[in-house]
């Protein structure tokens, strides 16, 4: 590894650096002098147009604390004849977005080119034409040191990379960032994955799921953009503390137009003020809800009691009953969404009244059509036999009506079960109802049974392995037409109905053709802490295969009694913030006001799980029920048995307490006054 001060090279790689800040300036500047008057026909185009360019000025900011190309790839031949950039022994910095001089030749290279994936993905066994990986060092965004690769150099041995491992280990304080420089082979395999497939990636903590599942958003994003402009994409994560902490990711690659959400908020027909016992969210979760519904829906179509006579100037027209009942059986049999069978139904009665006018020799045309689809007694009929449903009144009938519900959960849910669902104090309307989080989906559910749930052109969904069927339902419904990313980890699973196979839960979710992939090389946590953690595993997934940190420095990892109670985890969180980096202290949640009073006592200033950390207040003191998918630099994990016991069963309990113990990065303190969970000896 080079520094300053050994090596002339460095100087030339900061003169590059320099010479691409200042074209990416220039680029900028020329976006920002772009005169629209003379080219948009109205106010509209105008708008559009203005709203497209503060995006491409945005996109093209230059975040001083970021390296603008962290690599450098230097090619034997042209990397390939479709490949216009390519020449022979051409050299490419590879960096964050694209950075092009005055006549347009490029200073540095998106690291989502073709042209970049030997960075990722070249080695000395499979060089792929590259002679040079070189990698950068930074210190703010000052580049401060270079490591080079010889690919093609037989006496060179293989080595791991200084500068990689550094970077994987750097101190975070603040939200996530991303992971460009450091992607490895088997996660950019994931990441560049096409976007016609699904693909979901089983991966334990540290193994970097989320972060692959963000670059493969922004990779999408960079080789589909028209067709994903149009579609749309969207992140779904756990909770909104998790969202502000990914929310960096995706801005600091250029990418600003991504929705995220949590599943709560896709299903946010209703407000949701009230909460289900385990076992009754558990039977709401259940994909059999979805067939109850079907059938509570569709009960309201009825057959035709009588024919309909319209009445159009002097002549009358009349459908017969058995006619409707027919058109009735047909809409029935073509499995469409009930709204639109129920707006079709007017306009097949109106078909056959026009097929009697044609044959009394009359020449009736689509406008005669459409006046007969709204005559007046089409629309009654068409109200008494196919009449407008309202989702959420029809799931407060089921979970209110104890007869209604029995019709149509019969042979799908036991009596039991039924009787678990049901409110024991029914709600008089859909507005006082007291909603709860299961409610909502099904509500979904019916809504989409009604009216087709718009479709994206990829989602992401992260901790995926916490969701019942029917919340994946949901989110399939938001990708019917198009493809999706699942993440997640089964020994993570913390929700009573949390999923036991992946291929159960793809099914659930629409996409059982997607391929399932397994991360198990762990990059965050440190090796002493992954060992630790791993303990658990037999208990709460015993198919899984454990996750092999490679990190070279063990980490800092130490148990101790606490005696003297809070007063010595306040000790342990003092200790660590005399370290550089962010801090949490991750407690069962019911030890959490205690604990923020004794910070407080002690003159220790945190945060919560989604405020932002600074370097003046690095601790952040994390609910357990909140710390998955967020990480830390180091963690005291407070009474491991407390976090056990805070779940409804011990499984739970347990895989509540792996997610806690692998938050940490560089180093973990567990603190316990009652004895540790036996599963840890």
């Amino acid at each position: 590894m080079s520094t300053p001060g050994h090596d002339d090279p460095l100087s030339k790689e900061r003169s590059h650096l320099a010479a691409s800040r200042s074209a990416l300036r220039a680029m900028r500047e020329d976006v920002e002098s772009l005169d629209i008057t003379d080219v948009t026909a109205n106010w509209v185009n105008a708008a559009v147009l203005e709203a497209q360019i503060e995006q491409r000025i945005k996109a093209l900011a230059d975040l001083s604390g970021t390296p603008l190309f962290f690599g450098r790839l230097d090619y034997l031949h042209a990397p390939g004849a479709e490949q216009a950039e390519g020449g022979e022994g051409e050299r490419f910095y590879v960096g964050r977005r694209h950075v092009h001089d005055a006549d347009g030749d490029p200073m540095v290279i998106d690291w989502r080119a073709p042209v970049s994936q030997p960075f990722y993905r070249a080695s000395k066994k499979d060089p792929q034409d590259v002679s040079l990986r070189r990698r950068f060092g930074y210190t703010g965004g000052d580049l401060t040191a270079y490591e080079d690769e010889h690919l093609l150099d037989p006496a060179e041995a293989a080595t791991t990379s200084r500068l990689l491992q550094q970077e994987i280990e750097r101190p975070r304080v603040g939200p996530m960032r991303d992971i460009v420089a450091t992607i490895q082979p088997e996660q950019d395999e994931i990441v560049r994955a096409g976007l016609a497939g699904s693909v979901c990636v089983q991966g334990g903590p540290g193994t970097g799921k989320t972060a692959v599942g963000l670059h493969r958003v922004a990779y999408l994003l960079y080789a589909h953009r028209e067709r994903l402009a149009r579609t749309g994409t969207l992140v779904i994560g756990p909770n909104r503390s998790f969202l502000h902490y990914i929310e960096q990711v995706l801005p600091a690659l250029g990418e600003l137009t991504v929705r995220q959400a949590t599943v709560d908020d896709l299903v946010a027909h209703v407000e949701v003020r009230g909460t289900d016992e385990a076992a009754t969210a558990v039977i709401k979760g259940d994909a059999r809800m979805a067939e109850v519904l079907r059938r509570a829906l569709y009960s309201h179509v009825t057959p035709p009691a009588e024919g309909v006579v319209v009445v159009r100037g002097s002549r009358r027209w009349r459908v017969p009953v058995y006619e409707l009942e027919e058109i009735v059986r047909e809409l029935l049999a073509r499995d469409i969404r009930y709204g639109a069978a129920r707006e079709a139904l007017p306009q097949r009665i109106a078909h056959a009244v026009l097929v009697q006018m044609e044959r009394a020799g009359e020449a009736p045309d689509d406008r005669v059509q459409n006046a007969v689809a709204r005559n007046a007694a089409v629309k009654v009929l068409v109200k008494s036999v196919w009449p407008q449903v309202d989702p959420a009144k029809l799931v407060l009938r089921l979970l209110t009506d104890a007869d209604f519900l029995a019709e149509h959960a019969e042979g799908v849910l036991t009596g039991d079960e039924q009787k678990a669902v049901l409110w024991v104090k029914p709600a008089r309307s859909v507005k006082s109802a007291r909603w709860s989080p299961a409610d909502a989906v099904l509500i979904d559910e019916a809504t989409d049974l009604i009216e087709r749930t718009h479709s994206l052109g990829h989602v992401v969904l992260d901790e995926a392995q916490d969701l019942s069927p029917m919340q994946y339902r949901a989110v399939g419904r938001r990708c019917t037409t198009g493809s999706a990313t699942v993440l997640g980890d089964l020994a993570q699973g913390t929700t009573p109905w949390a999923t036991r196979s992946w291929e159960e839960a793809l099914g659930h979710l629409g996409k059982g053709e997607a391929v399932v992939e397994e991360l198990t090389a762990g990059f965050r946590v440190p090796t002493d802490v992954i060992a630790y953690a791993s303990r658990l595993l037999p208990h709460i997934a015993p198919g899984l295969t454990p996750v092999a940190s490679i990190r070279e420095n063990p980490g800092f990892f130490d148990i101790r009694t606490a005696d003297a109670g809070p007063a010595d985890v306040v000790a342990a969180c003092r200790e660590l913030l005399e370290r550089e980096g962010s801090v949490g202290l991750i407690a069962a949640d019911a030890r959490v006001p205690e604990l923020a009073a004794a910070l407080a006592a002690a003159g220790i200033g945190h945060v919560g799980p989604g405020e932002e950390t600074t370097h003046a207040t690095r601790l952040t003191l994390v609910p357990a029920s909140l710390a998955k998918g967020l990480e830390y630099d180091y963690v005291v994990l407070d009474e491991p048995q407390a976090v056990v016991d805070g779940e409804p069963d011990e499984r739970t309990g347990l895989r509540r307490l792996y997610v806690a113990l692998t938050r940490a990065v560089s180093g973990l303190v567990v603190t316990h006054t009652t004895g540790l969970p036996p599963q840890l000896a």
